[in-house]
């Protein structure tokens, strides 16, 4: 075959359907230009972009070795539009620390140890009276 996947191929328009573009290459070889390979974003129809009998320039996104179907794709030839900067200034993130600190420990603490000491001396006297 004389096709190569990446090759930038020019072809007639031969028919238009709802899912793709089939484009005659030469009089022996069609490809087919899926409707996502169509432009990039969302297309929903087909006749706006494309008309029959119409030349296309095309680049060739795969072959199948099997069959030979060529798939093409206009959409690689484009280029998509990227800003030029970041559009979202980047934060350095901060650390969650709420203000409470070790205040809530320094106010809990006596209180856990006082109830420590009821359990610890609960927990003997049962072992003595033998409950």
């Amino acid at each position: 075959m004389k096709y190569r996947i990446g090759d930038v191929v020019t072809g007639k328009i031969t028919g238009i359907q709802s899912y793709g573009i089939f484009v005659a290459l030469d009089k022996q070889t069609q490809g087919l230009i899926h409707i996502s390979e169509c432009k990039h974003g969302y297309v929903t129809n087909l006749d706006g972009l494309a008309k029959q009998d119409e030349d296309v320039v095309a680049k060739i996104i795969d072959i199948d070795e099997y069959t030979q179907k060529i798939s093409l794709s206009l959409r690689a030839l484009d280029k998509l539009p990227l800003p030029a900067y970041p559009s979202r200034k980047k934060y350095k993130r901060r650390r969650y620390s709420p203000h409470i600190g070790f205040v809530s420990l320094r106010d809990k603490m006596p209180v856990w140890i006082e109830e420590a000491k009821q359990d610890e001396k609960s927990r003997i006297s049962e072992m003595v009276n033998g409950n």
